[in-house]
Parts: structure tokens; sequence; C-alpha cells
């Protein structure tokens, strides 16, 4: 016979399955791939132009891996820590005050720079990990005040992340409130591609 108390144990566990369906799916979301959705080709930063101009080799590269990295602990903790590292390692100062002229892109050798020099740096040290520079990104947006800023996106199979001078928290691109404009192409270090097409692609990053 089937008892009252035997419907509530039925019950009972039907519904824990079902919380821990519910709980499972969202562990899948959580971890759910979010890449930026790029457009096609466009024009080079003016920053970015003078750099090639500086450095071919490194603007001519053609990476043969181009799968997004596997996110791992160990490969979290590389981030992190070449996040935090670079930050503390350079000083903010701007190109005018380096250079004497705005949009020089440039290694931070001096110990000082602007976002795009701290980008280029963590690119460099990741990129001697051995990462791909497929998955090394460098990104050029607009900040909620309007302003230029430049970061490192990380392609991994969790999705794109951003290091940023800006914070040292390693973060998902669309857990941000920048406007993406444009970024290096994936399979050649000297072309870029839009992101969200349509927006003004021209900046300048300062900071």
């Amino acid at each position: 016979m089937f008892s009252f108390s035997t419907a509530r144990i039925v019950r009972t566990a039907a519904g824990t399955a079902l919380g821990l369906v519910v709980l499972a799916l969202a562990a899948v979301s959580a971890v759910a791939a979010h890449p930026m959705v790029t457009g096609g080709l466009t024009s080079q930063p003016i920053g970015h132009y003078d750099f090639c101009k500086a450095n071919p080799a490194e603007c001519s590269i053609r990476p043969s891996k181009l799968a997004p990295a596997t996110m791992t602990d160990a490969l979290w903790r590389e981030l992190t820590s070449v996040t935090a590292k670079v930050n503390a390692a350079i000083k903010p100062m701007s190109d005018l005050d380096i250079y004497g002229k705005d949009e020089v892109w440039a290694y931070p050798d001096r110990g000082v720079g602007d976002c795009e020099d701290y980008v280029l740096e963590k690119r460099r040290e990741l990129n001697r990990m051995g990462m791909s520079l497929a998955d090394l990104l460098i990104t050029v947006l607009r900040k909620p005040d309007g302003e230029g800023h430049a970061v490192l996106t990380v392609r991994t199979d969790k999705g794109d992340y951003l290091l940023d001078n800006l914070t040292d928290k390693v973060r998902q691109w669309d857990e941000t409130d920048y406007t993406f404009l444009k970024r290096q192409a994936i399979d050649n270090t000297g072309q870029w591609v839009s992101i969200r097409e349509g927006q003004p692609v021209l900046v300048g990053a300062v900071q």
C-alpha cells in the first residue's frame, strides 16, 4: 500500500534530485565559455602600427596553435600572478611625460609606462611561459568615461579574460563596463579585428 509517508519520501527525493540538477546546471553555466564576438579585419591602432615598424618580427607571427588555452588551476595562478607582478613593477606614466609625444607603445624596460606598455609586458611574460600568442591579444576599448584604454585579452576554453593595469583582479571580459573596440587577430600578430562592429575604432589609450 502506498502510504502518505512513502509519498512524502518520494516527493522529498524527487525534490532533492531536482535541486541537484538545478545546481549542476548552474555550475555548468558558471564555467561556460563567453568569448568575444569579433568581426572582420580593421585598422591597427596608430601606436601598434609604429610599434610594428620598430619591431617588425613581432608583428609577422602566425601562430600555429589557434585553439583557446585550457583553463586550469595552474593557468589561473599564472594569470593572477603575472597581473599583480607587472602592475606592481611598473609606475604609471604618460607617453608625453616619458617620450615627449603621445601613442608610443613600447616595453616598459625603464620601469614606467602607460596601459599599452603593461599589456606588452604581460603578453611577453605569458608567452615566455609557453602560452600561444593566439591566446594573448592586445585589445583596445573605451572606459565608461569615454577615455581610451588597452588591456590584454587571454583566450581560454572557459571564456575570454582581461588582464588590466587598473586592477589586479582577472575578470571575464563581459563582467566589465568597458566598450570594446578591436583586438589583435588570433592568426596574425600584425592584424586587428573589430569587436561590436559599428562603434568608433579610433582610440588613444592613455592609462
